[in-house]
């Protein structure tokens, strides 16, 4: 395509480390490299601009313009697209554009990923096999998508998988997968189903395991009820910037279901559904990795019970001490062995 913004795109792609490209108007264009915002020179055309919007707006089958001004959508290499038009914004369209790593498929293939090194990775991969519950939390550009992924991948080919996104991200290589959209309308469509409605009518599609990529709302509710009836193994994404604020935040996620209903019963729900959160940052110099490893024990009295297993000190992810409870079920389906943690 002969535009200066699709033309932009493709020189950023064959650049190393660049993660974000940001266009705020025709001469103000900033990409992120290492977790730092570089400002770019650029002169892009008011009418490229809007070109551009409109193929965008093609390729995933919606529209964006002053009626509907928000567009959530992929470019052709799979990199996620945000745009919010005018006259919501003021002086140009805003474009948001997060690269869609390609070359972060797997745990084998990128070592080192995430700052793991080889015996943490083994633990994480237990955790999939022995198919317990899991909560990626972490904010903004962190990594959340591309660490589901590599998760994903772990899971064994002949189980049936259901990912539920609003806007398709992640990469499943399985042959029994049905990836569903939310908010998605079809050509023909005069209606949009929320995550909530996908979640919902996902319990009568025969799943081994639900991935939602990420929770956003009510429809935790009926993710919670989902893992404690049999689908466990399912994960998703919660942004949040601790695993403390994590867990608060699933807390009110759960109520906005609509459902009154005391606190203590949500949090009985929350730790019987939910094993482990991940919870993912940057270090210093800007870098994708895990800062802490929490397993959720349960309940003494109102008080959740959690434990951190790991945390980030001094560029390593440490083990605290304390191996986790569900440490018989790791080694009886996870095949971690019993005396895994006794040399860390």
């Amino acid at each position: 395509m002969n535009n200066s913004i699709w033309n932009l795109i493709n020189d950023l792609s064959k650049k190393n480390g660049i993660t974000e490209i940001l266009i705020n108007g025709p001469k103000n264009v900033f990409v992120e490299r290492g977790g730092q915002f570089i400002q770019i020179n650029a002169n892009l055309p008011a009418a490229d601009i809007k070109q551009f919007i409109k193929d965008v707006a093609d390729m995933n089958q919606k529209t964006c313009d002053g009626d509907n001004p928000i567009l959530d959508g992929n470019l052709p290499d799979g990199s996620r697209i945000n745009i919010i038009n005018e006259p919501f914004v003021n002086g140009s369209p805003a474009i948001s554009i997060r690269k869609y790593l390609k070359f972060i498929s797997s745990f084998e293939s990128n070592q080192g990923v995430f700052g793991l090194s080889p015996h943490w990775v083994d633990f994480l991969r237990a955790i999939v096999h022995s198919r317990l519950n899991i909560v990626v939390s972490g904010g903004t550009g962190v990594g959340k998508t591309t660490f589901l992924n590599l998760m994903i991948n772990e899971i064994a080919k002949h189980e049936r998988v259901i990912a539920i996104e609003d806007t398709p991200e992640l990469t499943i290589n399985m042959p029994n997968v049905v990836r569903l959209e939310s908010g998605a309308k079809a050509l023909m469509s005069k209606s949009a189903l929320s995550t909530r409605d996908l979640v919902k009518n996902t319990l009568r599609m025969r799943p081994d395991r639900i991935i939602i990529g990420e929770t956003r709302g009510g429809e935790l509710f009926d993710l919670l009820q989902a893992m404690n009836t049999g689908h466990d193994g399912s994960m998703t994404s919660v942004h949040a910037s601790s695993a403390s604020e994590c867990l608060s935040r699933m807390e009110t996620l759960f109520l906005l279901a609509g459902f009154e209903i005391p606190l203590t019963v949500v949090r009985k729900q929350m730790t019987s559904a939910v094993q482990f959160i991940i919870q993912l940052g940057r270090d210093k110099e800007g870098n994708r990795v895990i800062n802490e490893i929490i397993e959720v024990c349960g309940m003494e009295g109102p008080t959740m019970l959690v434990q951190t297993i790991a945390r980030r000190e001094d560029g390593f992810l440490v083990f605290e001490g304390i191996a986790p409870k569900c440490m018989e079920r790791l080694n009886r389906q996870g095949g971690l062995p019993l005396n895994f943690f006794e040399n860390m």
